[in-house]
């Protein structure tokens, strides 16, 4: 999987732009707050359907234009693909091959990037949301049916938190027709909940331990590479609730796992009730990370919370070729003036592996056959 060209129109601070890339290593050079980053979240953007930087869409339009557009070409193993998204005040349109899509699922996969910057600190810093954000959009990359399992659940647990809090605010719910719900009413229709919200929450839970388990090797192997196995880094998957680990390695305890968590929501209703919102499920699941048996988040420097996140990033690359067939792209922006000079030697090492996309205000030493991008004020200078 190779990127050829991307082209942008009023996208951030660019009027317009083309560029071609090397399959190899592309490195994108200038100052500060020229545009180098701007155009990494364009690429990723076209891999995952949303910008990582944007909480509304609109935001990347140009200031003072009404649209927005990214063209970008990618070279995979069997044939090419032309993504185009169109950023609008209100909407966002996106092509695949010049035909319109409707959902963001059928985006994935025509675009694979692992996409690591400073900010990725939080992965390890953070709180549980910023770490399942990583295993939602590895796995939703590795299998359209993942996204759309995940975007079922986080529908269901919405309608579920609205029943408890209407409940617990009026003590009774109101159906379209405005006749008053009894207990009765309310305990069936949770119920129902409760059985939707297992089925989607068994296999979400059973995908994300599989994941994890299938990084741990690959996380242990690029940390140790990077600290010149000084370190032993673990992660482990976390559920909100003890579960036997038995019921999560595979497809074959989904009907107990499901089960089990039918029998959770309504041991804790009382609870849930009480508190307005579901208190159990993969929403309030998390990764334990931990150097030499020591929690990484509260007990290691910060160079060590930085190296353990890039070994957990730079294991994707592994785990999607894995399971796609295909290396995925390589971003990294504005990590290496960030790392002493063995881990940043060690990084680029990684650069061979793949198409890689790198920001900086210096040009790396040692990257044979690099394609050279300057940019100064969102222009491209030759």
């Amino acid at each position: 999987m190779k990127i050829s060209s991307l082209k942008l129109k009023n996208y951030r601070n660019y009027n317009s732009i083309e560029l071609s890339f090397s399959p190899a290593t592309n490195i994108l050079l200038g100052k500060n707050a020229q545009g180098k980053t701007n155009l990494l979240e364009a690429i990723f953007t076209c891999a995952i359907g949303k910008s990582m930087r944007a909480s509304k869409d609109s935001e990347v339009i140009k200031w003072g234009e009404e649209n927005a557009k990214i063209e970008l070409e990618v070279v995979k193993n069997f044939g090419k693909s032309k993504i185009e998204i169109y950023f609008l005040k209100n909407k966002k349109a996106i092509k695949i091959n010049g035909l319109p899509i409707k959902r963001i699922g059928e985006l994935l996969g025509e675009l694979r990037c692992v996409f690591f910057s400073p900010d990725e600190l939080k992965l390890i810093k953070e709180s549980p949301e910023d770490r399942r954000r990583f295993m939602d959009i590895d796995l939703s990359q590795i299998s359209k049916v993942y996204f759309n399992l995940l975007n079922k659940y986080e529908k269901i647990i919405r309608s579920r938190n609205k029943l408890l809090k209407d409940f617990k605010d009026k003590n009774s719910i109101k159906k379209s027709n405005l006749e008053q719900f009894n207990l009765e009413d309310f305990k069936r229709m949770i119920s129902v909940y409760n059985i939707q919200l297992a089925e989607c929450a068994s296999k979400i839970s059973i995908s994300r331990n599989n994941l994890i388990v299938s990084l741990q090797p690959y996380v242990k192997k690029t940390h140790a590479f990077l600290t010149n196995n000084k370190e032993d880094l673990e992660i482990e998957y976390q559920t909100s609730f003890p579960i036997p680990n038995e019921l999560l390695k595979g497809n074959e305890k989904i009907e107990q796992l499901k089960n089990k968590f039918i029998s959770l929501y309504e041991k804790n209703l009382e609870k849930d009730l009480a508190l307005g919102y579901t208190t159990i499920g993969p929403h309030r699941d998390d990764i334990k990370v931990s150097i030499n048996g020591v929690d990484v988040k509260s007990f290691c420097s910060q160079g060590q919370q930085r190296t353990a996140a890039l070994s957990m990033k730079l294991a994707e690359l592994e785990i999607i070729k894995q399971q796609t067939g295909e290396m995925p792209i390589l971003i990294l922006d504005d990590v290496l003036s960030e790392l002493d000079s063995q881990r940043r030697e060690k990084l680029l090492n990684f650069c061979s592996k793949t198409q890689t996309f790198i920001s900086s205000t210096d040009k790396p030493e040692r990257i044979p056959n690099s394609n050279i991008i300057k940019i100064d004020s969102a222009k491209k200078i030759n």
